[in-house]
Parts: C-alpha cells; sequence; structure tokens
C-alpha cells in the first residue's frame, strides 16, 4: 500500500475544486506593495520603455494612478524619487522638505489614509555620481559619512508622514543609524523595512533607466551583496535584525528563492521580497514574443515566492493584481 497502483496522487488533482482544496493559495493584494518613480511638477505621466505599464509620475498623476489600484485593496506603495536635475555630490535632494516623494507622502497619506506609505531611503538618484553614497577623494563610497545622510533621508520621509522608512544603500551599519534618528527625532512609531539582503544582480537594468541612477564609473560591487557567498548574505540579515529591523528584505527575487527559504528559517521577522524591475521585464518580453502567458508566468512566480517564505511581495505586477494576479 505505500506505492502505484494503491497510491494514485492525481486523485487529488482531478477537479480545479479539488486543485484548490489542497494548494496553496495565492496572496491576497494586501500583501502587495507597488514600487511607483515620482518625479517633480505636475501633469507628468512618462512611460518607461523597459517596463511596460509602470511610469515615471508626478504627485497630482500618481494619486489618479492610485485610486483603482487601492480600490482593488492594495496593501502598500513604495516611493521613489526622479529628481530634475539639481544632483549634487552629497545627494541633498533626497532630504529636501518639499522634495517629490516628500511632498508625495503627504498627499497620498491625506487621499488614502488606510494605505501603508513606504519610503526608499538611498542617494543614487541624486547623487551627480551616481553611487549610493558619498565618496572619498579616491572615488570609494565612505560609509561613515554616508550613514549621516541617509539618516537625514529618513527623518525627512517620517516627518512626511511614511509608516516606514526602506534604506537600500547597503551601508554597514545603516539599520541602526536610521533607527537612533527616527527615535531621536521623535518617530519611535515609524517602521524600518531593511533591504537585508540586496544583491549586486544584473536584474536592475530596467529600475536604472527609471531612475537615471547608473553610476558613472565603476560598480556597486563593493557594497552590495555578492550572489556567491551566501554565508554572508545571511549575516547582512542577521545584523540588520539585531541593529533593530522591522522586516527584512530580499532582492532580487526570483534567483533567490534560496536565500528567502534560509531566512524564514532564521528569523521570526516578517520577509519581503523585492520582486525586481529586470524580473517584471523578462516576463513581459516573453510573453511579448509569444513564448508564455502573461498571466500564467505571474501567477506561478508569486506562488513560487509565496512557498518559499515570503511574508510582503514588492511587486511591479500590484496596479494590475486583479488582472493578472487574482
Amino acid at each position: 500500500m505505500n506505492g502505484f497502483p494503491a497510491v494514485r496522487l492525481r486523485r487529488l488533482r482531478a477537479t480545479e475544486a479539488l486543485r484548490r482544496m489542497t494548494g496553496q493559495a495565492l496572496p491576497g493584494p494586501e500583501k502587495f506593495v507597488w514600487p511607483v518613480f515620482v518625479a517633480p511638477g505636475k501633469n507628468r505621466r512618462e512611460e518607461i520603455s523597459s517596463m511596460p505599464d509602470q511610469f515615471r509620475l508626478s504627485g497630482d498623476m500618481l494619486l489618479r494612478e492610485l485610486e483603482p489600484v487601492v480600490k482593488q485593496g492594495l496593501g502598500g506603495v513604495m516611493l521613489f524619487g526622479v529628481p530634475d536635475g539639481g544632483k549634487d555630490a552629497r545627494g541633498s535632494a533626497a532630504y529636501a522638505s518639499k522634495g517629490a516623494v516628500q511632498q508625495a507622502i503627504r498627499a497620498i497619506r491625506r487621499e488614502f489614509p488606510d494605505l501603508v506609505v513606504m519610503g526608499d531611503v538611498c542617494l543614487c538618484a541624486y547623487t551627480d555620481h551616481g553611487h549610493c553614497g558619498v565618496l572619498t577623494r579616491r572615488g570609494d563610497v565612505d560609509n561613515d559619512a554616508t550613514l549621516k545622510l541617509l539618516a537625514k533621508v529618513a527623518v525627512s520621509q517620517a516627518e512626511a508622514g511614511a509608516h516606514t522608512v526602506a534604506p537600500s544603500a547597503m551601508m554597514d551599519g545603516q539599520v541602526v543609524a536610521i533607527r537612533t534618528a527616527l527615535d531621536a527625532a521623535g518617530f519611535t512609531d515609524t517602521g524600518l523595512m531593511s533591504y537585508s539582503t540586496k544583491f549586486a544582480s544584473a536584474m536592475y537594468g530596467p529600475f536604472r533607466e527609471a531612475e537615471q541612477s547608473v553610476p558613472k564609473s565603476g560598480d556597486r560591487r563593493g557594497y552590495q551583496a555578492s550572489a556567491a557567498d551566501l554565508r554572508t548574505v545571511l549575516r547582512e540579515s542577521a545584523l540588520d535584525e539585531a541593529e533593530g529591523a522591522d522586516i527584512l528584505m530580499v532582492k532580487p527575487a526570483l534567483f533567490y528563492l534560496d536565500v528567502i527559504t534560509r531566512l524564514r528559517e532564521r528569523t521570526d521577522l516578517p520577509i519581503a521580497a523585492y520582486n525586481v524591475s529586470g524580473e517584471y521585464a523578462m516576463l513581459h518580453a516573453t510573453a511579448a514574443r509569444g513564448w508564455g502567458d502573461l498571466r500564467g508566468m505571474v501567477r506561478e512566480s508569486i506562488l513560487a515566492l509565496s512557498r518559499a517564505g515570503t511574508d510582503i511581495f514588492i511587486s511591479y505586477w500590484a496596479n494590475r493584481y486583479n488582472e493578472l494576479v487574482k
């Protein structure tokens, strides 16, 4: 009785109802965070060529785009700034009180009070050199000097009303620096989602086009995690948890399911997976060539992330949840 013909696994696959009953459900829209690109000005809706159905949006247009998505039950939104000029060596526009992101946070909180609002905390889109921190004379990223600026960015977003700030610069000590600054400024209830395991990946190309944040020289392998060093990337997350992170994130998502699973075994914190721009564009390109069904591929990829242990899905599919995931 321990094999065929007594055991027939197809019995549990025979009908759609049985498959639903015995299978794992897709996560609901409340588990999704939509990453959006916020630009200064008004009436701006600029298509991102490498990311179909995603746009650079001014704050007023973002509110219009959000309305139907919020009605679908979207859990949250994560804001990335796209400055028009004004870049400098220190990325000072990132913490301007009237910056595009800060103004968008205020507007979203007024218009959609139940939506979770997150702010990405980094400098790369705001520096004239394109790196995630200030540079030394030798051209290396100065870790400790950058921490002070990241803390200023986080506090400016908290002042604007962000529920959660999400440092992505991959500087050592960024979590404790930001947590300390938030608490000192009176924002003890502001959450902190750490990009605790963010890889130096080849899958960020479309995002860097959208953000106009390609480094002018060198790359980010000196501070972003190596895909070849699993032990160190798990240490990254353990250290961020010890420093006070409320949520841990793995980025990219689909190429790193093993990391999500290993992290799930080691922590009780919520785990977010950032389904990045290259993964998004890859499925779109496959569907556009007739090599696969977009909805089927999206659903399968989301199930894979869920099986691996993902709690929060930061995904460009979020604004089309009812069409492609539900």
